[in-house]
């Protein structure tokens, strides 16, 4: 294998653009000069040495693919300090001089792990969740998103039909965002998220009895699973405090499948066009952020230290209007 090698691997939970990250990461590189490896499953890949070569071919017609073709998985042994410097021999044996690494914040701790044993590494953040705290957009939000919207649109259809009440749980194990924007995109009557300390009674159930008042006769209740509120139970008490009729939804792993949005593509072959720039100068222990309009990098210490807040303003906007 040729000395000037880098890798890429996909990791964590999958989420739609990944692939075109993936993609750019290897044309970039094959246009820089490097030979370009994937890491298949992720760091448990990296372990078994489950390296294939890429060339310009691998990666056609994969942008408009959801998931990840390097595929992703979990490694318990990764997380040791045994199994970071196999990690980190094995690549040094397959003379890689860098990694890019595409996936959330358990997925940059591994790269710090990696470049702290002298394989430099660079972070791209794919998570639906968006809760990366060094970047304003993670590639796979925007189609989460959009896949939600159309989800719940659907829901809405028969449950102004029925005069029902839908309770409908949206992924965000420990953030908000997909919960937030969705329900605000959606009209929800209320939203609930980790980061608001939930009221069953002031938060649901006062805000159903109000706009009963104003003839409203459906609603959309969203909630983000990292809420802890179990979604079938709580359909179960609106219909007894409210009489409406109430259906719990479970969107699931619908969220993170289906075809990338145009946003997603873009930042996703933004950023990993960015991530082999650094690795062509060096330079590893970065994450790739997006802020605002610009793609920027953040060191990867100062990167997982950080912590993100939603919007409050936001929030209150959300039950001003849906009322």
């Amino acid at each position: 294998m040729a000395k000037d090698a880098i890798a890429v691997l996909t990791s964590g939970g999958d989420a739609p653009g990944m692939n075109a990250a993936v993609r750019a990461v290897v044309r970039s590189g094959i246009n820089k000069g490097f030979n370009v490896l994937g890491i298949k499953r992720g760091y448990r890949g990296l372990l078994k040495k489950d390296f294939v070569e890429m060339d310009l071919r691998s990666v056609t017609n994969i942008l408009s693919l959801g998931g990840t073709i390097l595929y992703t998985a979990r490694s318990k042994e990764f997380q040791t300090p045994e199994g970071i410097q196999h990690a980190a021999q094995n690549c040094m044996d397959m003379g890689v001089k860098g990694v890019v690494v595409i996936g959330g914040d358990g997925s940059f701790r591994g790269a710090r792990d990696l470049s702290e044993r002298g394989i430099p590494c660079v972070g791209v953040p794919g998570t639906i969740d968006n809760d990366i705290a060094c970047c304003d957009y993670t590639i796979g939000y925007d189609t989460c998103l959009n896949t939600i919207m159309d989800m719940v649109d659907r829901i809405r259809d028969t449950s102004e039909s029925h005069d029902r009440c839908a309770v409908i749980e949206v992924m965000g194990r420990r953030a908000g965002y997909l919960a937030l924007n969705a329900g605000i995109a959606c009209g929800a009557t209320s939203i609930l998220i980790p980061e608001v300390e939930v009221d069953i009674e002031k938060h649901v159930i006062e805000r159903m009895r109000k706009t009963q008042r104003t003839d409203k006769k459906h609603f959309i209740i969203i909630v983000a699973e990292g809420c802890g509120v179990d979604v079938h139970e709580l359909a179960k008490h609106i219909q007894a405090e409210t009489g409406v009729e109430s259906r719990a939804t479970v969107l699931g792993h619908t969220q993170r499948g289906g075809y990338p949005t145009v946003k997603d593509r873009v930042m996703a072959t933004r950023m990993g066009n960015y991530a082999v720039k650094l690795l062509m100068n060096n330079i590893g222990n970065r994450v790739v952020a997006a802020q605002k309009e610009d793609v920027v990098d953040y060191d990867i210490f100062e990167a997982l230290n950080m912590t993100k807040t939603i919007d409050m303003n936001l929030y209150n906007i959300a039950h001003e209007v849906s009322i």
